[in-house]
């Protein structure tokens, strides 16, 4: 290759790079810490730009500006990791993405029925005066949300069944409802889920504290299934463990 065309090469290849180091990010990395026993499904919800005209047609079944992914059970705790878009050019109509939400789900025992689930989720916005809080400068913001399960019973035999809650750890990086879309730009937003191993009756006034864990009120009788304490607490009626076992104590079963 003679010297001038040699030249011309080099600066191509060099305005290529250039071009590619220039080139803005049009996507954020979603990372989620799952519990064992945890599985999730999240969607990523599009639509039109703000000023754009275009629409997109209602319509049953698939649905493009709907991005699904989902992390599965595992026996052990695992970070997943998935890369979402920003923008999508869905036939024909720019459009960005508005919102991200979560189906969370946990077994509690080893019926297929023994899952309980909670939701989370945040929406993004265009750039605003708005005072939020900035990345930080690692560039992975860390959104911490602790789930909890809570027990109650069920049906004739009083049955105990469990239902999952996840809050926000305001002292650890609350999940926050709105995020800046040019904030997460090459960002990586981590959720954090971790599990108490404290659990607390799901409804007031229908358990009492002792030795060993909770016992059930009676009510006004045993087929009560509402069963209500009212002020009694001596009075209380058994309950089905998930394993079959009638017990009088919760979960300790003394």
């Amino acid at each position: 290759m003679n010297k001038p065309r040699l030249v011309l090469f080099i600066a191509v290849a060099l305005s290529g790079l250039t071009g590619c180091a220039g080139k803005s990010v049009d996507s954020f990395t979603l990372e989620v810490d799952l519990p064992a026993e945890f599985r999730f499904i999240g969607g990523a919800n599009y639509g039109p730009a703000t000023g754009e005209t275009c629409t997109l047609p209602n319509r049953r079944g698939k649905r493009p500006e709907r991005k699904i992914f989902i992390a599965r059970y595992k026996p052990v705790a695992e970070r997943v990791s998935f890369e979402l878009p920003l923008t999508e050019v869905i036939e024909g109509c720019p459009t960005v993405l508005w919102s991200v939400d979560f189906d969370i789900y946990a077994k509690w025992g080893k019926r297929d029925t023994d899952v309980g689930g909670d939701i989370a989720g945040f929406s993004i916005s265009d750039p605003s005066n708005a005072d939020r809080p900035e990345m930080p400068e690692t560039g992975v913001q860390e959104l911490h949300k602790q789930c909890q399960w809570f027990f109650r019973t069920v049906g004739p035999q009083h049955a105990i069944r469990k239902i999952l809650e996840c809050r926000s750890l305001g002292a650890v990086s609350p999940l926050p409802r709105l995020m800046q879309r040019e904030q997460l730009a090459g960002k990586t937003l981590r959720m954090v889920l971790t599990v108490t191993d404290r659990e607390e009756p799901a409804f007031g006034d229908s358990w009492v504290a002792v030795p060993g864990g909770w016992k059930r009120c009676k009510g006004k009788s045993f087929e009560d299934l509402d069963a209500f304490c009212n002020g009694n607490t001596t009075d209380f009626k058994p309950i089905k463990m998930p394993d079959g076992r009638v017990c009088d104590v919760y979960p300790t079963c003394k």
